[in-house]
């Protein structure tokens, strides 16, 4: 999965989730799961999308168990899915784990690293982890796609068109306050991902106008990914 694709699902979930706060697909019937997670070992890559929205609510739900810590539940959303999406990605059924089980200690995984990380203002931790698979089945994070390889042109040239592609929507769709905010939050430029309240002291203004900001942002995104679908 290349860094757009992962960064485009992060956007389409968490404006999702920011968008129908109170408001998710009902996890799946034990036999209707299992029939997706075949099909998703398969390869079908519709199977894997439907076994991420009918889990979501497992990221709101496990965001909540961290309201009394000192960072905003849209924080938690956000790094929740990426956690809920990197675990839908490596789950592997031969193992014998159960996926609810696997995909919730991913999801607080994510939470805790992006915690420990806050604690010591180095928000990086979560890049080494794994996003997928290349295409000799090789585990790949996000320092795997950014970082330049000098031996594969080819793959240093879909990777300057996808990210192209990805800065074409969001210029398009966003505002110049949007990207801003949104580049910041999800480390697009620097790969730093920074909490609500950092990005508000750099940018002089009120953790919750971050907030709304992102939603607004996020909310735009999530629709125009939706028409792509």
């Amino acid at each position: 999965m290349h860094i757009f694709e992962f960064l485009k699902e992060i956007f389409f979930y968490s404006g999702y989730l920011n968008s129908n706060p109170h408001s998710f697909p009902k996890p799946l019937s034990p036999s209707k799961e299992k029939e997706y997670i075949r099909r998703y070992m398969e390869g079908d890559e519709k199977a894997r999308e439907v076994l991420i929205e009918h889990n979501l609510r497992l990221v709101a739900h496990i965001a909540k168990k961290y309201s009394n810590a000192n960072v905003d539940n849209d924080d938690f959303i956000s790094i929740g899915t990426i956690g809920l999406i990197k675990g839908i990605n490596t789950f592997n059924a031969d193992k014998g784990t159960q996926l609810v089980t696997y995909i919730a200690r991913c999801i607080e995984n994510e939470i805790l690293m992006f915690l420990r990380a806050d604690k010591k203002n180095n928000a990086e931790v979560s890049l080494g982890e794994s996003i997928g698979e290349d295409k000799e089945g090789n585990k790949i994070s996000l320092l795997d796609v950014i970082s330049t390889d000098e031996s594969s042109v080819d793959d240093q040239v879909e990777l300057r068109m996808q990210s192209e592609k990805l800065y074409g929507i969001l210029s398009k769709v966003l505002t110049k306050r949007e990207r801003v905010v949104i580049d910041l939050r999800y480390g697009l430029s620097g790969g730093e991902i920074l909490p609500q309240r950092e990005i508000a002291r750099i940018l002089g203004i009120s953790r919750s106008y971050v907030s709304r900001i992102q939603k607004r942002a996020l909310a735009k995104l999530h629709k125009e990914f939706e028409k792509k679908r």
